[in-house]
């Protein structure tokens, strides 16, 4: 098994193509918002939401949360081809994130292009990533779907969504400080107060977060929308709440763990993941790799590391600096081995929900997938 050769991947990007076209009509523009007043400027819809996201949609991507979704749901006994329509749902909410986060972490490269925001400008990079918060919302109100199933549907995206906000909120934080003793955080009303509304990171216990609270951020951040789709995958397959619960949980570690991969090819020489090597060093990035070469270093180079990650610095020299002592302290090694033994530990309690199936199958192992992809 593997991303390109998914059986519905095809189906997954044709379900994309029908719910938000190339170029937006009147008639798209009423089904999603209601009839026209007036008149609906549908070319400059396009050109600011349905332009730049197709730009960044035809880049790639390894649609592995719609496939999770459609495994899920024929994990519990549906039928995966039924539920194609709500694929949508978690592959445009992730690409608004993804938009919405280069902008940021101020980052050069997405999927080896130019970021959204650098191409078509801030103004309309965050206004398409925020409409695709929203869009997906519509692919429920529009279907056949009982009542009970919508209300549940929407109170699954919804809870997903916010986490992943606050997960956001917790990473952008830990990376926020710049190693000055201006805070980038302040209160506006208070701007010229000399009491800041966060004091910087390097006078808090909280710059070097613990491996639970990195872990907890991941589960947050990048375990939340995998939870969205694993949930309404088995929520519109007609999965019994226990079955829902489990592998919501189970896909959030699967997120979890791609994360702690994406970490580890980021500092990785000879990989391509579409964006600069050591992009997290340059952010300031508190990786589970970086905690624990903090927790095992010498004091010097846990000062030195630091020092470096809060020059959010993009000099080649500093960055392999960096990533030479993180992998000084086995550091790489231990990530891979803590993805391993959660997921493991994830699997063994959801296993038991399952009935035996090709689907139960495929699910083992596209969280395999996620723990030894090299891109």
């Amino acid at each position: 098994m593997n991303f390109e050769s998914y059986k519905h991947r095809d189906d997954v990007e044709k379900a994309l193509e029908e719910f938000l076209p190339e170029n937006i009509t009147v008639d798209w523009v009423e089904r999603a918002v209601g009839k026209t007043v007036w008149k609906q400027d549908v070319h400059a819809i396009t050109k600011a939401i349905s332009e730049p996201v197709w730009d960044f949609l035809t880049r790639g991507g390894k649609r592995w949360r719609p496939m999770l979704m459609l495994i899920c749901c024929e994990a519990v006994g549906g039928n995966p081809k039924s539920i194609l329509q709500f694929t949508v749902i978690p592959e445009l909410i992730h690409n608004g994130t993804l938009i919405v986060d280069d902008i940021e972490d101020n980052s050069d490269l997405r999927r080896g292009k130019p970021v959204l925001h650098k191409i078509f400008g801030v103004d309309i990079a965050v206004n398409a990533g925020n409409t695709l918060y929203l869009l997906p919302f519509i692919a429920i109100r529009d279907s056949n779907l009982p009542d009970k199933t919508k209300a549940a549907a929407y109170e699954i995206i919804s809870t997903q969504l916010l986490k992943c906000h606050l997960g956001q909120a917790i990473d952008i934080y830990w990376h926020s400080n710049k190693g000055s003793s201006t805070p980038q955080f302040r209160d506006e009303r208070n701007a010229q107060s000399s009491s800041p509304r966060f004091a910087p990171l390097s006078t808090l216990d909280t710059a070097i977060p613990t491996e639970e609270e990195y872990l907890q951020m991941c589960a947050n951040k990048s375990g939340s929308l995998a939870c969205m789709a694993a949930k309404l995958g088995a929520l519109l397959g007609g999965g019994s709440e226990r079955q829902v619960e489990m592998l919501g949980q189970f896909a959030e570690t699967a997120g979890v763990v791609f994360q702690i991969q994406d970490d580890i090819l980021n500092i990785a020489e000879n990989t391509s993941i579409g964006k600069e090597l050591g992009d997290d060093i340059n952010e300031g990035k508190r990786t589970l790799l970086v905690i624990h070469a903090l927790n095992a270093a010498t004091a010097a180079d846990k000062k030195r590391l630091l020092e470096i990650l809060n020059m959010h610095t993009k000099e080649e020299e500093l960055l392999t600096e960096a990533i030479e002592i993180i992998k000084k302290y086995g550091s790489i090694e231990y990530a891979k081995k803590t993805a391993a033994q959660i997921t493991e530990k994830s699997w063994k309690e959801t296993e038991p929900v399952l009935p035996e199936s090709e689907a139960k199958i495929q699910l083992k192992e596209l969280a395999q997938l996620l723990i030894n992809r090299s891109v």
